[in-house]
Order: structure tokens, then C-alpha cells, then sequence
């Protein structure tokens, strides 16, 4: 469920980004008394680290990101990030896949890593004094994996009962279901994991061009947050690149993805994939805003108000006071270059019609009449509520430091992002909620259903 966006698009150039620079270029982001201190230092090869120090923290969050997702995949190659994303823990000149994990588990930390639409990351979560090991085992393992064929056959197999599994969980397979709905064709609406038709006949071959086409130094993020000191980060992730792949030549950092032309939605249509499942798994919604949209702090206002939490409009009206559906809430999903904004509910098949139209009738009160003030300032509260306690984990600060780079190359800080949502008027949300939830409505359908007639 997307939430405000915690970084703005940069005004202007980066240092580095002028030239490809001869050296490592630093400097210091935000000294921020609500989180810790922020730096950036773009190497030689245009790889970007960042760090945010955070004293009184006796663990970090390490992270590599690349700019690199399913929707980068031609048709043929769909899954190809997802099936690298599994490979690279596999084994590298320099270690084994046993190795790479027991190394990490041997100190009692985690590693892991996910696939989207736009990007992929590789991390890890250790004690402080453990951060030069993980340092080495993560850069290893992204720079310099060796795709062996037995392995890619091996996890080839594990991808594949991935997507059986995946089959096997309609709540799940709605949201592709939806994403289809509405972006047809394009990448964005097909399936991160890819399809049995396409992974069952993809090779080592075209997923090590992939690797090396797509894996290079300016497209690449390195974030670490908790007890650290950011010149040993960079010191140590320096050693660690040195004689792989990614210590290259001289190279401009990469930029965020380009926010137009914008991408182009299907009419309003319905889908339904009959399956014989005891729940009726049901989402509504349209096109939405990208993620580089000024509203976007109007609709996290918006999103919670309507369907974030326990005491939202739809939770309220189709769980707590008819009893309809178990699970119900609309949430917003951001890219580049377009969104969404949807309803899901879970509910019996046979009150799939009534919670339809009691989602389509508040979606429409909603469109013409407005939220109330009190409403908004609850809306408010829960935004940044959830973002500043979301600043007590490190993960979830190192994952700021590189979505901000990666996607709009700048940080917004705290006290800015709060002050954002504070700006946001009764106004900005209900002129927001006239012109959103006026839009035709895509449906998606996943359940016991036949000749169903969901039109309505």
C-alpha cells in the first residue's frame, strides 16, 4: 500500500552528474534532528553511496539497488530480473551460496532481496561491528555471481512452483489480474515473476546479457543506515567493487526514470478469472497519479481516509456495519509515469454484488460531496504518523535514502515531508476526489463465477 512519497524530484544537476568525475565526489544531504546525519558520495564509476548515521543504533541496514525492474523486460524476457534476483545469491568466483549465507546467518544477520516494477534490491540487516562483512558478502554477490547452468536450471524450478504458488493465492493473483485491466499489454501490467511460458524457455545466456547490460555502476544505489561512519562505508564498498564488473571506467551517475510521455491505460474494463475458491476476491479502481504529482500528499490524505485503516469510510460501512467482507481497503500505487488507485475487498461470492455497490456508491459520495475537515485532519495525523515511526527501523531509512535517489535524485527531509502534509487543504482532497473518483472504473475479479454479469 503506497504512502506519501518521502523525497522530492531534484531542481537541478548533482554533483558529478555534469561530467564524469575523476574522483569521488561527497557531500552531506541533511543533518536532520528527526533522523540522522545524510551523506552521498558518487564514485569514479557514477556508483552512488548513501548513508545515514544514526548513533544510537547498535544494528545497520545495507542495501544495493538497481534500476532495473519487470517493466524493463521486453515480452520475451519477461521474469528475467526476477530469475537474476534469485541467481545472484547462488555462488561468485570468491564463494560459494552456503557460503554467502552462512557467513551472514554465522552472525546472527539476514539477508534478502524483491523484485518490482521499476526496481530490484539486494540486502542485509547486521550488527554494527558486522557491517565490513556484510559490506563484502552483498557487493560480492551483486557484482560477481557466476550463473552457473546448473544453477540457473536449479532455480528455474523454484521460480516456476513460485508461480503455481502464486496461482494458488487468488488475493494475490487479483492485484496482476487488475494491473492487466488496466495497463493491457504493457509492462507494467504483466507479472513481475514472469509466466511458465516465458521463464520454462529463457537461458543463461540471455539472463547474463540481462545481468551485464542492465547491472552496471551509474544505475546502481548502495544505502546503509544505523551505527556507521560514511567514509568506512565508502572505503569498504570501494574494496569490495575493486576487479568486478562494476569497477569501471569512468561513468555519469544514472538519473530517475523519465516521467513522460505518460503511459498510455486501457477503456475501463472487466476481468474475471473463474476459479473455485470459498472467498470472492474483488478490486475496483482506475488510473491514478504518478508518483511525481504534487497531489500525491492530498492522495495519501485521500487513500486513508477512504479505505487506510479501521476507521476508514469502506471498513466501516462494509465490515463493521454489515458484516460483508473480512478484508476491505483501497490503497495507491505510484511509478514514474502513471498509478493506480483501487478498492480490494475479500468477501462470500454470493455478497460480491452488494459490496460492489456499496464500494461504487461511496466512491461516488465521495467524488461529489467531499471529506468533512475532521475527516482530512484524521487523514493527515495517520500520514505522518506512519512515516515518522516508520523512522524507528533502519530498514526502513535506508530504503528512504535509495528510493530518493533512485527515483526523484533528491531527499526530501523530514520536517519538509511533514510540512507537506500539513499544507494539504480540505480543498487540495476534494478537488482531488472529484476529478479521481470520477474516472471510469476498471474491475477485477478472482472466484466461483461463470456467466456473472458484474457490468453494473
Amino acid at each position: 500500500m503506497a504512502s506519501p512519497d518521502v523525497v522530492r524530484h531534484a531542481a537541478g544537476a548533482q554533483p558529478g552528474r555534469a561530467g564524469a568525475a575523476s574522483r569521488a565526489v561527497t557531500r552531506t544531504i541533511s543533518d536532520d534532528p528527526l533522523g540522522g546525519t545524510v551523506r552521498r558520495t558518487v564514485l569514479p564509476s557514477g556508483l552512488r553511496v548513501l548513508t545515514e548515521a544514526i548513533p544510537t543504533m547498535r544494528s545497520v541496514s545495507f542495501g544495493i539497488w538497481v534500476t532495473v525492474g519487470s517493466r524493463d523486460e521486453t515480452g520475451p524476457q519477461a521474469g528475467a530480473a526476477h530469475f537474476l534476483e534469485h541467481l545472484l545469491f547462488k555462488g561468485t568466483h570468491k564463494r560459494t551460496a552456503l557460503e554467502i549465507s552462512s557467513e551472514i546467518e554465522a552472525v546472527g544477520g539476514e539477508t534478502n532481496a524483491f523484485t518490482t516494477k521499476e526496481y530490484t534490491c539486494y540486502y542485509a540487516r547486521v550488527l554494527d561491528e558486522d557491517l565490513p562483512l556484510a559490506i563484502d558478502v552483498m557487493c560480492d554477490a551483486v557484482a560477481d555471481s557466476l550463473l552457473e547452468p546448473a544453477d540457473v536450471e536449479t532455480e528455474r524450478g523454484v521460480i516456476l512452483e513460485e508461480i503455481a504458488m502464486h496461482d494458488d493465492e487468488p488475493g494475490d493473483e487479483v492485484h496482476d489480474l487488475f494491473a492487466r485491466a488496466v495497463y493491457g499489454g504493457h509492462p507494467l501490467g504483466r507479472l513481475i515473476s514472469g509466466t511458465e511460458e516465458t521463464v520454462t524457455p529463457m537461458t543463461r545466456r540471455q539472463i547474463q546479457s540481462f545481468y551485464r547490460r542492465r547491472y552496471t555502476a551509474p544505475q546502481i544505489v548502495i544505502a546503509a543506515a544505523g551505527n556507521l561512519d560514511h567514509a568506512a562505508v565508502v572505503k569498504l564498498v570501494r574494496q569490495a567493487l575493486r576487479g568486478t564488473p562494476l569497477d569501471t571506467d569512468p561513468a555519469e551517475p544514472g538519473t530517475p526514470r523519465p516521467t513522460t510521455p505518460t503511459v498510455r491505460t486501457k477503456p475501463a474494463t472487466v476481468l474475471v478469472e473463474p476459479k473455485e475458491t470459498e472467498q470472492a476476491h474483488v478490486i475496483l479502481g482506475c488510473p491514478g497519479i504518478d508518483r511525481v504529482d504534487e497531489r500525491r500528499f492530498a492522495l495519501g490524505v485521500l487513500n486513508n481516509v477512504l479505505g487506510g485503516g479501521m476507521s476508514s469510510r469502506l471498513f466501516q460501512e462494509i465490515r463493521e456495519r454489515r458484516g460483508l467482507a473480512y478484508s476491505v481497503y483501497s490503497y495507491a500505487s505510484q511509478y514514474a509515469d502513471s498509478g493506480l488507485f483501487a478498492v480490494y475487498a475479500g468477501c462470500a461470492p454470493g455478497k460480491v454484488d452488494e459490496v460492489l455497490q456499496l464500494t461504487r456508491a461511496e466512491l461516488a459520495r465521495v467524488a461529489a460531496d467531499g471529506l468533512t475537515g475532521a475527516e482530512v485532519a484524521r487523514g493527515k495525523g495517520m500520514s505522518k504518523g506512519s512515516f515518522v515511526l516508520g523512522l524507528e527501523d533502519t530498514g526502513s531509512r535506508m530504503s528512504r535514502l535509495a528510493k530518493g535517489e533512485l527515483l526523484y535524485g533528491d531527499l526530501m527531509p523530514v520536517d519538509e515531508l511533514l510540512a507537506r502534509v500539513d499544507a494539504v487543504t480540505v480543498a487540495d482532497v476534494n478537488t482531488l476526489a472529484a476529478e479521481l473518483l470520477s474516472r471510469p472504473m476498471s474491475l477485477a475479479v478472482v472466484g466461483p463465477f461463470g456467466e456473472h454479469d458484474f457490468a453494473g
